[in-house]
């Protein structure tokens, strides 16, 4: 599950109001790690990789969360997987319920 949006954050702002909501928000929520690159003219790019069990998947499913300023307007994208059983991966819609928490997150600041 993939989505795209802009909000009216900083991008380290961004990252911080998705932290707070998986890491802060949930018991099982956990940032693996993130990377920060600083870019001319006050533009960066952070990549920040969650995990967090649910237990409708039956396992652990990441979300890949990238967030650049580099249109001049803050992106953030988030792409989520790892869910499901057997060949089909179906994961009673935890995929979408994890890249919904960042959606979530960020709702009061969406352009």
């Amino acid at each position: 599950m993939a989505s795209t949006l802009y909000v009216s954050l900083s991008p380290q702002q961004a990252a911080q109001a998705i932290d707070n909501a998986i890491v802060n928000g949930s018991i099982t929520g956990e940032r693996i790690d993130s990377y920060i690159l600083n870019a001319p003219n006050q533009t960066a790019c952070i990549v920040c990789i969650y995990e967090k069990h649910y237990y409708r998947a039956g396992n652990r499913l990441t979300l890949t969360v990238t967030i650049d300023n580099f249109e001049g307007r803050t992106r953030v994208v988030c792409v989520s997987g790892g869910g499901g059983e057997g060949f089909f991966r179906f994961d009673w819609g935890a995929s979408k319920s994890f890249s919904n928490a960042v959606v979530e997150a960020l709702e009061p600041y969406i352009l």
